[in-house]
């Protein structure tokens, strides 16, 4: 036979493009439209349907960027159309871009009730079905004019409606009542479902050639001039081909209906809003048309929103989840990211997510389900199963630049040793459509194969929602069994973790560790501000659930504010989204993100405030300090005067000097330049401004490496391939400016409890101010920065070239901390070149390490630095970047925050002084010295919250983690009198009985261990 296939495909691409796909709809007849443009922000139903419209006709510009406008389409199905399938057909002036990066809107029915959403790939309302004739439209349609921001990462000002101007986006395009002709969209599925599957089987398959001639014998049944009167004999000619069944070895796909929603992103939180309502109602409609509609659906705020905002769709939910066609998973508040979020707030992110799906919607949620995030902690699969969750989900990695996830389906473990059962969907997307591409490049694709038989296809519009369309349930329809092709079958993802790992949870391979995303670098250091914001909230819930907590024990009068701190617990967790705390959002949503902490601050401080003033009975003022560890520091009494005090651990002590010890801090002039001196520390600052010497006067031994200097500013240009708020690529160490000049090196506190240099520096456009802060009994050399950032594309970051040999560094990671390799000995090790640590990062040789601590960030590089001596290793903190997509202005202004550096550290001081300068000392006025209320005896063992339980019942919880390593024995004191004591789960559900002995419960742990415990007072 001769070879005629390209022609054959050209052919039926053609004739499928140009006939059969514009047929779908048969006759139409225009609605009338007209139009109330909302002045500001989105309104309720109930105020548009109050609202005058005016006239509106097709071609009109409309939509200023973020603005909205509500349209009424009214008019009459003809009643020639009795029969038909009649739907209404609404294109507001959509452009190419996909669902949820463009305009799209909401219609209602004329009360006012949400039908379905609408987007560029879900045009359709349904009208009637069939129609009787006659019958009256009336509809409303809330159109969101929202702008397509992320165009090839050029700077816009469309990320924020302060600066996005007001020229119309849009034109409306069409609005009219259609006969859909089903034979004909049909027809089209059925050769989308088999010309997808052919152009993916190889070309010497058999099959391949049946389904060519099948298609080829379509087209010759099919008048193009007559399409609908000749589809159904068409479609005739696929029935044999469609109905071969699939081999028994075939690869098994659980799809699942998905809509990834980003709570923010490209944009604002309130769009998000919408974009949710919008989506559910899609998908609560779909599932009245195709009951096997199984709804994969995550982020409980995302639900908590459509309740308070759409309680139609609200109802529809609640009973699309007893009808088995919705699937609450995720076990979180939202998507959080997975990196930086501090480890009570990881852990508060499953407790909510899980809670809200269990007590609105009597689901237990078993699973982890982060798509989309950008890179996965080693303490999630300890968290995951004191939650009572099984399985892990994410398809993330299948991005990375280097190298390639070995495995889809394995056992995660944490760095405590926990395993979590993972699938990472080889089809490598969420926002799967059941192309034959996406199948085929699944099964190819599926690293486990040969042992494991199945993944997991999410499927639906995402990113910006849209969710499943018909079209794609009627191509599932058709894959179920079909030859050539996985077998694709719809169910609950719950359903798939059970099969998956029944089959395969005995031989799948473990990875052990964390899941570092090989991509997305920078977001460890982008929009800093969002960044210091949730460390300093993170730190002040821990205060102020601290303070109430020990107010509630102490004062019979004190109500311990269980609503407001929930409610602000909540606000942190959603900020911790993973495109907001990574500052890869628009302009507008890191403005109001700022705004948003100020607020948290602001009312977390004056909770705190109440808290201590019911513990107090006047007097003299007071230092409380809400660290786990004796506090032996400086603070600022009246006026700024400094005060050697020494604080219990989560405790208080009278502001008074404690005794100075002998070498406490001093400075002095000399020809190196200016000396500090504490009797533990020598530094040396020359007349640069940078640490000329940093001298561990108790181990004899300089820190700092030979011929280098510390705090070293430095400057690289940063131009990242694409993704300018994510990424920092390699290149961007090939070139480097070292900010050396000074313009005024000054010492302006000489001791004895302080002694302080101040170094100005200007640069660009651009000025930094440091204070180099020596204090009295402590071995930690502060950093005070203030900069004003007017830098453009470029990366600051902070040098410290030890004289450690360190074969890998020690970063601090929630509960606990991860060792990475220093050397680039492989493709793995090289990818690292930047790497996320919480407050401290720490290199060590045998017997001596030191530690970078810091207040607000996470990015980090280490190297392997050769000196004339030896090796050393440069440990650097990535202080601030200005990339302009998606925020033209990323972190341009002013910045304030803290680094330190911390010689002659174990990973206990580390841990203890990493607490100490995110949990400041607070002088607070009349509060009696106490001891500590919880005493953990050990300085391994951490306290990570004190708070009252949840269900309001008076218990005490306390979550306590091993922090070094180590397995550690040690007795939990408490400052009340306990008549119980009791393990919980994460969600303080009782376990069992704590063990305990005369002096209070005794903690047994193994290394980087959580354990919570539920203490009854007496």
């Amino acid at each position: 036979m001769h070879d005629d296939r390209p022609q054959v495909e050209a052919r039926l691409e053609r004739a499928l493009r140009r006939f059969v796909r514009p047929a779908q709809y048969g006759e139409r007849v225009p609605l009338t439209l007209s139009v109330w443009h909302t002045p500001g922000e989105p309104v309720p139903a109930a105020e548009a349907l109050r609202a005058t419209y005016e006239p509106f006709d097709l071609g009109t510009p409309w939509g200023p960027p973020w603005s909205t406008s509500w349209f009424r389409l009214r008019g009459t199905v003809p009643r020639a159309w009795a029969g038909r399938r009649v739907e209404a057909v609404v294109d507001p002036g959509f452009t190419g871009e996909g669902p949820g990066f463009q305009a799209e809107g909401l219609v209602h029915d004329a009360e006012g009730v949400p039908v379905k959403g609408i987007h560029p790939r879900n045009r359709h309302v349904p009208v009637a079905a069939p129609a009787r004739g006659g019958e009256s439209v009336d509809l409303l349609l809330e159109a969101a004019a929202n702008p397509a921001v992320l165009r090839d990462f050029e700077p816009t000002a469309l990320g924020d409606v302060l600066t996005a101007g007001d020229r119309p986006l849009y034109r409306f395009a069409a609005a009219d009542l259609a006969v859909l002709n089903e034979d004909v969209w049909h027809l089209t599925l059925d050769v989308e479902v088999l010309s997808e599957l052919m152009r993916e089987l190889p070309e010497d398959r058999s099959r391949r050639h049946e389904i060519l001639r099948a298609l080829e014998d379509m087209l010759d049944a099919l008048d193009l001039h007559d399409v609908p009167g000749t589809a159904a004999l068409a479609r005739e000619r696929l029935a044999d081909v469609l109905a071969r069944p699939a081999a028994p070895s075939a690869h098994r796909v659980s799809a699942a209906g998905h809509a990834h929603i980003d709570s923010a992103w490209l944009w604002p939180l309130r769009e998000t809003v919408r974009k949710a309502s919008r989506t559910f109602a899609n998908v609560t409609a779909l599932a009245e048309d195709y009951p096997e509609l199984v709804f994969a659906c995550s982020q409980a705020q995302q639900y908590a929103w459509v309740k308070e905002h759409q309680p139609h769709i609200w109802r529809r939910i609640r009973a699309a989840v007893r009808a088995g066609n919705w699937a609450p998973v995720g076990s979180m508040w939202v998507e959080s990211d997975a990196n930086m979020p501090g480890g009570e707030a990881l852990a508060r992110q499953i407790v909510h997510g899980k809670r809200f799906f269990e007590q609105e919607l009597g689901v237990e949620t078993r699973e982890i389900w982060l798509p989309d995030s950008f890179g996965y902690t080693a303490a999630f699969p300890q968290l995951a199963r004191l939650a009572g969750v099984r399985w892990f989900l994410s398809q993330k990695l299948s991005w990375n630049q280097s190298n390639r996830m070995p495995h889809h389906t394995f056992w995660w473990e944490g760095i405590d040793g926990t395993r979590v059962f993972t699938h990472f969907p080889p089809v490598d997307t969420y926002n799967a459509q059941f192309h034959g591409r996406e199948l085929a490049h699944a099964e190819r694709n599926f690293a486990d194969k040969g042992r494991a038989t199945r993944s997991l296809v999410p499927f639906g519009w995402g990113d910006g929602g849209g969710g499943p369309t018909r079209e794609m349930l009627e191509k599932a329809r058709r894959l179920r069994d079909l030859e050539g092709s996985p077998r694709v079958a719809i169910e609950p993802p719950s359903a798939f973790f059970a099969a998956a790992e029944e089959e395969y949870g005995a031989q799948a391979p473990v990875w052990s560790g964390e899941l570092y995303l090989e991509l997305h670098r920078a977001t460890y250091t982008t929009q800093a501000k969002t960044k210091q914001g949730n460390r300093r909230s993170e730190h002040l819930l821990r205060e102020a659930e601290l303070w109430a907590t020990a107010a509630a024990l102490a004062s019979a009068s004190y109500t311990y504010p269980y609503e407001d701190l929930d409610r602000i617990w909540k606000t942190v967790l959603l900020h911790q989204f993973h495109d907001i705390l990574p500052g890869s959002s628009i302009a507008w949503v890191h403005r109001e993100a700022r705004e948003t902490y100020a607020r948290v601050q602001e009312e977390l401080a004056g909770i705190t405030a109440t808290a201590l003033a019911a513990l107090g009975t006047g007097g003299d003022q007071a230092v409380v300090n809400t660290s786990p560890y004796e506090r032996v520091e400086v603070v600022d009494a009246e006026k700024g005067a400094p005060v050697l005090v020494r604080v219990p651990a989560l405790g208080a002590a009278p502001l008074r000097q404690d005794r100075v010890p002998a070498g406490a801090s001093g400075a002095r002039v000399g020809r190196e330049g200016i000396v500090l001196d504490n009797g533990l520390l020598r530094v040396v600052v020359d007349q640069d401004g940078l640490l000329a010497s940093v001298r561990d006067l108790r181990a004899g031994r300089e820190v700092l490496a030979p011929g280098g200097r510390g705090n070293l500013l430095q400057l690289h240009p940063d131009h990242p391939n694409q993704w300018d708020a994510w990424d920092i690529d390699r290149h961007y160490l090939r070139s480097r400016t070292d900010l050396t000049a000074a313009d005024s090196v000054e010492l302006v506190e000489e001791g004895p409890l302080r002694a302080v240099v101040r170094v100005v520096r200007s640069f660009g456009a651009s000025r930094i101010t440091q204070e180099i802060v020596l204090r009295c009994a402590s071995a930690r050399l502060d950093v005070v920065t203030d900069v004003d950032w007017q830098e453009s594309e470029k990366v600051l970051k902070a040098a410290f070239p030890l004289d450690v040999h360190a074969e890998r560094s020690t970063a601090e990671v929630q509960f606990g901390h991860v060792h990475r390799p220093t050397h680039t000995n492989t493709g793995w090790d090289a990818a690292r070149f930047e790497i996320c640590a919480h407050r401290w990062l720490r290199v060590a040789e045998p017997g001596y390490g030191v530690a970078l601590l810091n207040d607000s960030t996470y990015g980090h590089d280490v190297s392997r630095a050769p000196h004339a001596d030896g090796l050393g290793t440069t440990v650097r903190l990535t202080l601030l970047r200005a990339p302009h997509s998606p925020d033209p202005e990323t972190d341009l202004g002013r910045h304030r925050f803290t680094y330190a550096l911390l010689p002659g550290c174990s990973v206990t001081d580390a841990v203890r002084e990493g607490l100490a300068l995110n949990l400041p000392l607070r002088v607070a006025p009349g509060v009696p010295a106490r001891g500590p209320l919880v005493e953990a005896g050990h300085p391994a063992v951490t306290v990570e919250s004190v708070k009252l339980a949840d269900d309001r019942g008076g218990d005490v919880v306390v979550r306590l983690y091993e922090s070094a390593g180590s397995r550690v024995t040690t007795t939990l004191r408490t400052a009340f009198r306990l008549r119980k004591a009791r393990v919980t789960d994460l969600l303080e559900r009782p376990l069992h009985p704590a063990e305990r002995d005369g002096e209070g419960v005794v903690v047994q742990l193994r290394p980087f261990q959580i354990l919570t415990l539920r203490l009854t007072p007496a």
